[in-house]
């Protein structure tokens, strides 16, 4: 009974439907016959009819009984009515019957409830099982019909406040579902006028099926007016904010209605209930057209805040203690759980939407890109993400990783948002898994750094909040990011590894098996990031609580494997494996209780010295592996806390071992046979003879080599042996160990700061050329060893405070760049030498070939201590034979005076020991400069500790090279398939131990004695020019200073400039170290008053920054200068109020004489390369390019033309003959990419527009005739090969851009149309006439860029005739074929009978038009023999030809 009730409610519709056509016709046949029925009183006429239909009417809870089919019943009852001779006043009587007869609650829900039907004669085939209700069957007559929807809408309102009766049924509910689906509503306008009406009055229970019942009442006439009340009511009750949506979106809306009802669905969108949310969403992104889809998610977006649809977890917290103590809480408040639930359902129906309608995956992903602020992103753009890439379509997946990628790396997107997203959507997350982890992969597989850190970060993330599966899956995929071998993807993850597990140690130990097979695939791994897995497998191993013990034996396993190895490669990895191990184990515990001393069990401390034992042992028979120990072991005493007794064990071995390796006695002779006379070098404590000290370096050295040629007769196995090439990394450790134990005190090994080294007198550099072979690679040896013996003891004593131990630091400076320029000249006198090994983590450590092919006599003009020319590409000699040839003779007689001379250091830069950032502390000293030592040179003492030039110049390229290193980002590059092993961080080991941030936080605090230094060069200069009378090469100049000088300010302008470039310095959290850097430069220049704020501070800098400009010594500093201003305007928030300012310095350089200290031009590929640079800067940040490049091309070059063959032109002193080419590149370049810039013409531009972009092109045009004529007198090939390929590229901008535009204009102006043709015609001849010159050379470099360039000279011609046809002078162009000549305009024979490209030559004349009165007539012919020999008698007189 109640089953079938229900079945009523909502299966009413199939039986309706069935019977659709049979009652119509039964209706339409029951009003022609009308019949005359026995009269019946008034009480009886409903029972009587119904009776005669085949209805029984039961009492009580009995159901009514019907024998025959409904559409029957209806039928006969619509007889009965129609037959009646009280028709149609029976019709009242029947209703007036049906009243009375409900008027018994029982029996009213009798008549609601479906009838039974009574089978006569077991037969069941004439009535259905399934039967309506009596009400519902009536409401299917239509006479009847509208009374009864009376009837029953005012029995309503009696059962309104009923609640659920008897059975839990609600009777309004009941009522209302009689009206849906009916075959037809005779007066709809009027029953939606009464349900609305109704819903008014009724409780919010009724309204609510009213309302979601309305779609299935009403017919589609109605819907648009329901749905206006719908929507004002909308307005008026958020209770009914479920119902009204849910009508609405079943009704038939118009498209204008729909936007409004929509748009006001919009406005209420932050009063509505959080729980009903979900369904609003749904509504506004239902049905939504192509075009508005971008505009609705744009509002939805901006509108719905799910930040305030989750309680912050404090409250959360708050909360559930409230309800545990028994508090009452509100119940409007949503819970943790339950508002998680409700934004799943959000994005559930947000999902549903995205994956079916892709406009609006698309409008999303627009949305989100539209977003410009950090602070407008909100959680749902990460959510959306995650969304969009969940759905199975390629394209929104590669949208949302295409927009993620952008986000994070423009910064607008950060890691608080994502941190948000996690802490408040943990569980909405979690359902995303599969896609964060797929996101996150993608962001770490990225090769642009700046995006990497973001998928740390969700990688991080997923693993502290998820549960175990999750946990397993980023394990495994970072595994496999370790695994991969691709650069800064193995670093990140390795470093997420470690993070994770110092913070989630015992989760991490569940993991322990997945990360040590990355130890099967080490062979890929650097030496730093070895260090990283062993130490983050050695603190799952062997750290405090030992969680990962499970793999403690196959750690040692693998660790005795690697060190007993005889591959070079393996043991370094045991090594370092081995000490990362012995850092681990030995850390220092936290004291647990005040019993146990927090000192280590005996049996650890013994597996801690086996350990140590075993790796000493195994590394005694090669002397680098021996280093590379040293050097781990003093890494780890560097960064981590070791146990005293571990600490002490260690110190005191190595104090002791490095006495008795390589410290003797001082004593007057020294006995034995070595290779070079003995003699006692750089002694700085004289005064104290007693008890010296000395560093046996030559005999050292001397029996190392010995025993190198007895090692194959291996009979002296005993002895151990005692390698130089550990005297470095040993007294590092040894220099550590001493800092730990005492604090940073170094008073017990200070001798060793100014002990003297046993080597020999350094005169036998001198006389290099008569030594032998061996002799002269002992030698080079012995002056490597002693550079790293110095550059270790500077690391060392750097930080000393006392003025003693800082004049003992910089002569230990001076030694080593007075030794470096010995070593130069010793290197180029023993070519093909290979030197000792200084850093020993490499793969170089496997043997380096260096090119023997270095020239010896590149005479080195940089000075002593230079060890790197500029960039450091240019320092192999790149410069050409020619100008080599020249230079050696001109630099004949500076060689007398030029004692230094050799080759260059920077390409044994990696045989060198690394400084410590701390060393450039020193650079906190004043500079020492020559009237200084004039003043105080009968002083002995100086008070204070002044750099010399050759010092700070060491000292700053070792900076440049650190802040290159770390501040520049590597090129976007995946690392090729089979990558050649050049690894740039050898000799970086220490810095890749510090982030990028320390770095330039370090150069920061260095900053104030940088600037003191550049404005000491600054006065340098302006004091020489001041005394030469304005020349810099005056004959009191002394040239080895002023070279030292002018490399220290290109240096310094260089680092200023890396620094500020660092891209790190646009992420938020890094703007105050960017503020506190160019503080430090506009401080310089007033005193700090109120706190300035970024672009004012901009401002200062560049001001101080310009005030350099006057003492320029060379063209590469003066670009040094030029960048590092247009870096520092790119700082601030306008770089384009800086612009003027930097061209306008650009072009004061390109109008500068530069000579050289010894009184000649500069010139050279240096030279060259840097004025292309500095051109570039020019025309970049000049206002107008075309106005720049015609001035150059028209006054510049001709008065080259006209000056002698070494003389450059007036107004341009840089342009010479020699420079012409560098000249005419940037002007071929800048000019294309000039025109590319100007606007495309359209249709509708005005006239002023019209005319503007036409004078530009005008101009263009002109610039290009010039520069393309310019190769009839320069015809070298370089320059042919830029006109041929600037000039292609210049002609399809041309076609792309200026072709529409002369459709458009050639009306209005047609003269200028035709000038700029004629013009034109002129280049694109003599890009032919190039063309066929390199026919005829048959030079491939030419020839490549011709079949290119001859189809764009067809386009062109083509391209004129449509315009002209498009402005209807079609007539007024013809054709002719145009001969091949070279570049003097000498016809080609060969190829006469070929007939070549044809091409057009302009003359307009008049010719009728449609609006007007004139004519034009074009003659089109880049091609007409006669009019191309007139034009080519003058050519040569017209240098201003054609521009590219």
């Amino acid at each position: 009974m109640m089953r079938k009730k229900r079945r009523s409610s909502v299966d009413k519709g199939e039986g309706a439907a069935t019977t659709t056509t049979k009652a119509k016709k039964s209706r339409s046949a029951g009003r022609q016959q009308k019949e005359a029925v026995p009269e019946e009183t008034n009480e009886s006429v409903f029972g009587v009819f119904l009776r005669g239909a085949g209805v029984t009417l039961k009492q009580g809870g009995t159901s009514n009984e019907i024998a025959v089919n409904q559409v029957v019943f209806q039928k006969r009852i619509q007889q009965q009515l129609h037959k009646n001779p009280r028709y149609p006043a029976i019709v009242q009587e029947f209703i007036t019957g049906l009243e009375s007869h409900i008027e018994d609650p029982e029996r009213f829900r009798n008549c609601l409830l479906p009838c039974v039907p009574r089978l006569p004669d077991g037969d069941s085939s004439c009535v259905s099982s399934f039967q309506e209700s009596l009400l519902r069957m009536l409401l299917g007559i239509e006479m009847l019909q509208t009374l009864i929807i009376n009837t029953l809408l005012e029995k309503l309102p009696e059962f309104m406040f009923d609640g659920s009766g008897d059975g839990g049924l609600s009777l309004p509910r009941i009522i209302i579902n009689q009206l849906k689906w009916l075959d037809r509503v005779v007066d709809s306008k009027e029953l939606a006028a009464k349900l609305m009406e109704l819903v008014s009055a009724a409780p919010v229970e009724v309204q609510r099926d009213i309302i979601t019942s309305l779609p299935e009442i009403l017919e589609d006439s109605q819907h648009n007016d329901i749905a206006r009340e719908l929507n004002s009511l909308l307005q008026e009750n958020t209770q009914l904010t479920v119902p009204i949506l849910d009508a609405l979106s079943s009704l038939n809306l118009s498209s204008s209605l729909l936007t409004e009802v929509r748009g006001a669905v919009m406005a209420t969108l932050a009063a509505v209930q959080l729980e009903d949310l979900p369904v609003v969403v749904k509504f506004i992104l239902h049905s939504v057209s192509a075009s508005d889809a971008y505009e609705v998610v744009y509002n939805l977006r901006k509108k719905l805040e799910l930040e305030q649809c989750v309680l912050p977890p404090v409250l959360q917290a708050s909360q559930s203690c409230l309800k545990s103590k028994g508090g009452a809480v509100s119940t409007s408040t949503p819970t943790a759980g339950s508002s998680q639930d409700t934004v799943t359902f959000i994005l559930d129906s947000i999902k549903s939407a995205v994956r079916f309608q892709k406009t609006i995956s698309e409008a999303w992903l627009k949305a989100i890109e539209s977003v410009v602020e950090v602070d407008d992103h909100k959680v749902i753009d990460l959510l959306m993400l995650v969304i969009l890439h969940s759905t199975n379509a390629n394209q929104s997946r590669r949208g949302a990783e295409r927009v993620l990628k952008v986000k994070v790396r423009t910064g607008q997107i950060q890691e608080a948002l994502l941190q948000k997203t996690f802490r408040d959507y943990i569980q909405v997350m979690r359902g995303y898994f599969p896609s964060i982890l797929a996101l996150a992969q993608s962001l770490l597989r990225s090769p642009d750094p700046c995006v990497v850190p973001f998928g740390g970060h969700m990688y991080r993330h997923s693993f502290t909040a998820f549960d175990s599966y999750c946990q397993q899956e980023v394990v495994g995929s970072l595994v496999t990011h370790v695994c991969s071998g691709v650069g800064g993807e193995v670093d990140m993850a390795l470093e997420l590894l470690c993070g994770l597990v110092t913070e989630k140690p015992s989760e991490m130990s569940l993991y322990a098996v997945f990360v040590k097979g990355i130890l099967d695939y080490m062979g890929n791994l650097t030496p730093q990031q070895i260090r990283r897995l062993f130490h983050l497998l050695s603190r799952l191993a062997f750290g405090q609580q030992q969680q990962g013990s499970h793999i403690q034996d196959d750690m040692h396993i693998v660790i005795r494997k690697q060190l007993s190895s005889t591959v070079p490669k393996y043991k370094r990895i045991g090594i370092i494996g081995a000490v990362m191990i012995v850092g681990s184990m030995g850390a220092l515990r936290p004291k647990v209780k005040e019993s146990q001393n927090g000192s280590l069990p005996q049996e650890t401390l013994r597996q801690v010295t086996a350990l140590l034992e075993l790796v000493q042992s195994s590394s005694e028979s090669s002397p680098e592996a021996a280093a590379l120990y040293y050097d781990e072991l003093a890494n780890l005493i560097l960064s981590s806390t070791l146990e005293p007794q571990v600490q002490e064990m260690i110190g005191k071995s190595v104090l002791d071992d490095f006495q008795d390796d390589y410290v003797v006695d001082l004593q007057p002779d020294i006995t034995g046979s070595f290779p070079f006379p003995v003699r006692m070098m750089y002694n700085l404590d004289e005064e104290e003879s007693q008890g010296g000290i000395a560093i046996n370096l030559l005999p050292l050295l001397a029996k190392d080599l010995q025993n190198k040629g007895e090692q194959q007769s291996q009979t002296k196995k005993a002895q151990k042996r005692v390698s130089p090439l550990c005297l470095s990394p040993f007294f590092r450790l040894l220099r550590l160990c001493e800092e730990k134990l005492h604090q940073g005190d170094l008073e017990e090994i200070d001798a060793l700061l100014g002990c003297p080294l046993i080597l020999t007198d350094m005169d036998v550099v001198e006389k290099i050329e008569s030594l032998s072979k061996a002799e002269r690679e002992f030698l080079c040896s012995l002056l490597f060893h002693t550079i790293n013996w110095f550059r270790e003891v500077i690391n060392a004593f750097c930080r000393q405070k006392e003025t003693e131990m800082k004049m003992k630091v910089m002569t230990r400076l001076q030694n080593i760049t007075y030794l470096q320029s010995l070593l130069e000249r010793a290197l180029a006198g023993t070519p093909g030498y290979v030197p000792p090994v200084a850093n020993f983590d490499g793969e170089s450590t496997d043997g380096i070939i260096l090119s023997s092919t270095v020239p010896l006599n590149k005479a080195k003009k940089d000075g002593s201590g230079k060890k790197r020319k500029a960039p450091g590409k240019n320092s192999s000699g790149s410069s050409s034979q020619l100008e080599e040839g020249m230079e050696a003779d001109e630099t004949q007689q500076e060689k007398e005076k030029e004692v230094r001379q050799g080759v260059s250091l920077v390409s044994y830069r990696q045989f060198f020991r690394e400084l410590d950032m701390e060393v450039l502390s020193v650079l906190q000293c004043g500079l020492l400069s020559r009237s200084l030592l004039d003043s105080e040179l009968h002083t002995k003492v100086r008070e204070e500790v002044l750099l010399g030039p050759a010092e700070l110049v060491f000292l700053l390229e070792d900076m440049l090279r650190k802040l290159e290193f770390c501040l520049t980002a590597a090129p976007a590059k995946r690392a090729p398939f089979l990558k050649v092993k050049t690894d740039k961080s050898v000799g970086f080991s220490h810095l890749q131990q510090k982030s990028s941030k320390d770095i330039a936080s370090c150069f920061v605090q260095l900053l104030p004695a940088l600037c003191s230094h550049l404005e000491n060069c600054h006065n340098h200069f302006q004091t020489l020019l001041t005394e030469n009378n304005g020349v810099v090469d005056g004959p009191a100049t002394d040239i080895q200073e002023h070279q030292l000088m002018s490399s220290a300010y290109q240096l310094l302008l260089q680092v200023l400039n890396t620094t500020f470039s660092w891209s790190g310095f646009s992420q938020p959290g890094q703007r105050s170290l960017l503020k506190k850097a160019l503080g430090v430069l506009a401080g310089r220049l007033k005193e700090r008053g109120a706190e300035l704020n970024l672009e004012q501070l901009v401002k200062h800098s560049f001001e101080y920054l310009l005030n350099f400009r006057s003492t320029m010594p060379s063209l590469s500093t003066a670009l040094c200068l030029s960048q590092l201003l247009s870096t520092v305007s790119e700082r601030g928030g306008n770089p384009a109020a800086y612009r003027e300012q930097t061209a306008s310095l650009a072009r004061r350089f390109l109008c500068q004489d530069w000579v050289t200290a010894s009184g000649e031009k500069e010139r050279g590929n240096k030279f060259n390369e840097a004025l292309h640079t500095l051109l570039r800067i020019y025309l970049e940040h000049v206002d107008d390019v075309l106005k720049a490049a015609e001035e150059i091309a028209g006054e510049g070059i001709p008065e080259l033309l006209n000056a002698s063959k070494d003389e450059s032109s007036a107004s341009w002193p840089t342009l010479n003959r020699q420079t012409f080419l560098v000249f005419y590149k940037v002007l071929m370049a800048e000019l294309e990419k000039a025109v590319r810039k100007i606007p495309a013409s359209k249709i509708n531009d005005d006239m002023e527009a019209q005319s503007e972009k036409l004078l530009t092109w005008n101009l263009a045009v002109r610039d290009f005739h010039i520069l393309v004529n310019l190769v009839k007198v320069f015809d070298s090939r370089p320059v042919l090969n830029v006109c041929l390929k600037y000039g292609r590229l210049f002609l399809e901008s041309f076609l792309k851009l200026g072709m529409p535009l002369l459709d458009y204009s050639f009306k209005r102006h047609k003269e200028d149309v035709q000038s700029l043709l004629k013009t034109f015609q002129l280049s694109t001849r003599q890009l032919h006439h190039m063309c066929g010159h390199s026919k005829i050379h048959q030079d491939t470099s030419l020839t490549n860029h011709v079949p290119a360039l001859k189809k764009s000279l067809e386009l062109f011609i083509y391209r004129v005739k449509a315009m002209l046809t498009l402005n209807n002078c079609q007539e007024a162009f013809w054709l002719g074929n145009l001969k091949n000549r070279n570049l003097k305009g000498e016809e080609i024979l060969s190829q006469r009978s070929q007939g070549s490209e044809e091409e057009e030559e302009e003359e307009e004349e008049r010719s009728p038009l449609p609006q007007e009165q004139s004519e034009e007539e074009a003659q089109d012919s880049d091609s007409e023999g006669s009019k191309k020999v007139n034009r080519m008698e003058d050519g040569d007189q017209d240098i201003t030809d054609d521009s590219d």
